[in-house]
């Protein structure tokens, strides 16, 4: 009986000790498992991470400073547009200022020829130049009378004449007060499209003691088959002529 009861514990031992054994063994297995699946999500991390944080990942720095940003070498995306040149023509008004001798300033319109007055040098050519060249030729000018030799040129009031003649309601002189197109021009002149012939629009420009002739096809422009614009200079004649009809 003794040996029964016994050889039944001893038994059980062995049965408990396997038990605890699985156990153990589950546990490992468990933990294994999940040390795996957070080192392959830490991983998974890392690989994800974007450019810009990878290029500062390996970044070492040295003596203590800070890591700095990649400079961008391309294009400014906030750059200002230039500025359009003017270039004074017959008709505009200028101001002329002498820091240093406010008794020669003045205020002149530049003539048909060009030309202004001024005092103690007389005329001068005024037209085709820029308001700095106008300067720096003035300054030449008047450098012998000045003690503070700057001259300062300003555009008072710009004229922009120009003809329209032909087939528009309202032909004949228009004063703008900056450069028009020859499409412009004629709209400022009002089109009759019951008799304008806008596919053989003319320009005609005297320039250096020579006449030019242009043709122009503005109806393309209008229709949007064309964005080249013809732009006027002053004095210049546009002419709109009729639709050829039969009688």
């Amino acid at each position: 009986m003794f040996d029964n009861l016994r050889h039944h514990q001893e038994t059980r031992t062995v049965w408990e000790i396997a038990r605890s054994s699985k156990l153990r063994f589950a546990e490992a297995a468990f933990v294994a498992v999940f040390c795996a699946i957070l080192i392959s999500g830490i991983t998974g991390c890392q690989t994800g991470a974007s450019p810009d944080l990878a290029k500062f990942s390996d970044y070492q720095p040295s003596s203590g400073a800070a890591p700095t940003a990649p400079v961008n070498s391309g294009r400014s995306t906030n750059a200002q547009p230039k500025s359009e040149v003017i270039v004074l023509h017959e008709g505009d008004s200028v101001r002329i200022s002498f820091p240093g001798a406010p008794t020669l300033n003045v205020v002149q319109q530049i003539r048909r020829d060009g030309r202004i007055t001024l005092p103690l040098v007389g005329e001068f050519n005024a037209a085709g130049l820029t308001p700095p060249q106008m300067e720096k030729e003035l300054l030449k000018l008047y450098e012998p009378q000045l003690q503070t030799k700057e001259v300062n040129v300003a555009v008072e009031s710009s004229a922009f004449p120009v003809y329209v003649t032909g087939a528009v309601l309202r032909p004949g002189r228009i004063n703008a007060d900056r450069p028009l197109t020859a499409l412009e021009a004629i709209l400022e002149a009002g089109v009759d499209y019951n008799r304008a012939n806008l596919k053989s629009v003319r320009v005609i420009r005297s320039e250096n003691g020579k006449t030019e002739h242009h043709t122009l096809n503005l109806k393309s422009v209008l229709k949007g088959d064309t964005n080249e614009q013809f732009k006027l200079k002053p004095q210049d004649i546009v002419y709109v002529p009729e639709k050829f009809s039969w009688f």
